[in-house]
């Protein structure tokens, strides 16, 4: 039997790495922008054309190589920043694999320009698919310029899976931050498409957390200090009213390297505990210097996951810095008393002379005078005691306004809730159980949808048009949201450096916050981790029926949940929501016996 077992080329290989290395064009601006960091750059531009599927360049005034290291730079495992195995132990650079350049240019078409400081010319190298094209010399300034186009050209497969362009760029902006963030003392410019989205200059690090995510971010952020043998931290938290649900702005950074770290967040978060409403969570930036041979960044070709030596000991470090520096700032909630209807107490005027108490009263009352002091009549209308304890129909016009459904074959004419969470109904073959939020979600995301589809989009005026500010990466995801939010009815007014003036909202939404609302949309579509349907307009459908459908612990009369059944089997899928969460469970009445015989 003749040998089956046989070594890859290069570009097979190559292409495997780029599997787990470039994973999306954010990869690419990460991996280059880190090389730009190490060759001591001060000055990063990056450029962008469609998301990064068309054209991407980074370009910066670094050491620059030489012809002989440029060629060799685009070689697996090819690299400058270590020379044994020893020196992962002791790492003080961004990169150390020399995966990223081959990687690279596996999946796509470079060119690079570079010279160093003592050189009269640079160097010019074009390679495509792994494949050298062309080198020769050219005239260029001193540094690098990487210019990676047709990403995953010869990946069909690869390409085809990316995002839309709003993900996409998305994504290339947190990857643009988590470096930003790291190094005030580095210029950072990005343009997507020929728009400037980032011009950061040089300055303090609170300053470039401002620039970069906002001014009304300062007034919220308390400062973090601990410097201990293990460790220093340092950097920044939320107060405790900076709390949000979503697009929380959260960065942990250890040795100037980005990572994700769930007990890390833990240790912040219980720092909060009951300092916020449970669901919410507070941003934070705190930067760890920990010595290079007690942490391990080796372990995930991304780099994002690091192992500490003391990790409980450095837990437990972190824990008391954010609570101490809450707790420095006095930023517990004080109790406000309600200071209606209190007595005026007057000061004390020593010069003055007090007065004789007097008694007022009515001379013409009199107790035992019938016509004015008659007790109410007994009602025998219990319903009519209960009215004010019910919902009113204003607070979900969808919900009471819409036209019941025929009749669901055999089941119980009252329905029970249980909870204020489930509405529960005996049927033919069982018990049903209804989630009633997720049912009215089900109800709200088919009527938008069907709204979009006629064309007629219902907006409500907003007396006062409501401000609102986005970041960088926020205000690129609503500009292409943009058109879809019309057409189901918002109007938005571009006001210039990422604010807009919310002037109206769709009709059914009148009782939110317009601003908090179009936040938490932006929020979902930033969002990669949770299902979502295909399409800008589902997923716009899908977050303003969240918003709008009853909420859980609403107390329901029996003709409202008799709506809610009706329309929930008049929609198209009875047992899902948009987003795959069960609607409805039946229980058998076999199981049913079972239990209780």
């Amino acid at each position: 039997m003749s040998d089956i077992i046989q070594l890859l080329p290069d570009s097979v290989a190559n292409q495997i790495a780029a599997g787990e290395v470039i994973q999306r064009p954010a990869s690419v601006i990460k991996e280059l922008v880190e090389n730009a960091v190490d060759a001591g750059a001060k000055t990063i531009n990056v450029l962008v054309v469609d998301a990064g599927r068309t054209s991407i360049q980074v370009i910066d005034d670094g050491c620059g190589m030489s012809e002989t290291d440029a060629r060799l730079a685009f070689e697996r495992h090819a690299t400058s920043k270590i020379r044994k195995a020893d020196d992962l132990f002791a790492l003080q650079t961004m990169g150390f694999r020399g995966e990223a350049l081959p990687s690279i240019v596996a999946v796509s078409q470079v060119e690079l320009r570079t010279r160093q400081q003592d050189a009269e010319v640079g160097t010019l190298l074009s390679i495509s698919g792994s494949k050298v094209v062309g080198q020769e010399v050219c005239s260029c300034p001193v540094g690098s310029n990487f210019k990676v186009e047709n990403l995953f050209f010869n990946v069909p497969a690869r390409r085809k899976f990316l995002k839309s362009n709003a993900t996409e760029l998305n994504n290339i902006v947190s990857a643009f931050e988590r470096i930003a963030l790291v190094y005030p003392d580095i210029n950072f410019t990005l343009h997507s498409n020929g728009a400037e989205l980032f011009n950061l200059r040089t300055t303090s690090l609170r300053q470039r957390i401002v620039d970069v995510f906002g001014k009304r971010l300062n007034q919220d952020l308390l400062s973090v200090e601990a410097e201990t043998s293990l460790c220093r931290i340092s950097g920044f938290v939320g107060k405790p009213e900076s709390a949000r649900k979503k697009g929380v702005h959260q960065f942990f950074f250890v040795n100037g390297r980005y990572m994700r770290h769930a007990y890390f967040h833990k240790a912040v978060q219980s720092a909060f505990e009951r300092l916020v409403p449970t669901g919410e969570q507070v941003p934070y930036f705190l930067y760890f210097n920990v010595p290079a041979e007690n942490i391990d960044v080796n372990i995930h070709p991304t780099k994002t996951e690091i192992k500490f030596e003391n990790e409980q000991a450095i837990w437990q470090i972190l824990t008391a810095a954010v609570r101490e520096a809450v707790g420095m700032f006095s930023e517990i909630p004080s109790i406000e008393f309600d200071t209606a209807g209190k007595p005026d107490i007057p000061s004390f005027d020593p010069s003055g002379k007090p007065e004789m108490p007097r008694v007022s009263y009515n001379p013409q009352y009199n107790p035992f005078n019938s016509s004015k002091n008659e007790r109410p009549q007994k009602t025998t209308d219990w319903q009519q005691l209960y009215d004010d304890l019910l919902p009113s129909k204003t607070d979900h016009p969808q919900l009471f306004d819409a036209e019941p459904a025929e009749p669901l074959g055999e089941r119980a004419p009252m329905h029970y809730q249980y909870k204020g969470k489930y509405i529960m109904n005996a049927v033919k073959s069982g018990l049903m159980l209804i989630d009633q939020h997720r049912a009215h979600v089900r109800i709200l995301y088919e009527e938008y949808l069907r709204r979009e589809t006629d064309r007629q989009p219902t907006a409500q005026k907003i007396l006062f048009p409501e401000m609102l500010q986005l970041t960088a990466a926020e205000a690129a995801v609503l500009h292409e949201m943009l058109p879809q939010m019309r057409e189901l009815g918002f109007e938005l007014s571009d006001l210039g450096a990422h604010s807009y003036a919310v002037n109206a909202i769709p009709v059914g939404l009148e009782g939110l916050n317009p601003v908090a609302l179009v936040r938490d949309i932006i929020a979902d579509a930033q969002q990669e981790n949770v299902p979502q349907p295909i399409g800008q307009v589902d997923t716009l459908s899908l977050s303003l029926a969240r918003h709008a459908a009853i909420p859980y612990g609403q107390i329901l009369n029996n003709d409202e949940m008799e709506n809610i059944v009706n329309s929930l089997f008049a929609c198209s899928n009875v047992n899902y929501t948009p987003d795959g969460k069960k609607i409805l469970h039946i229980l058998p009445q076999q199981e049913i016996e079972r239990f209780l015989g």
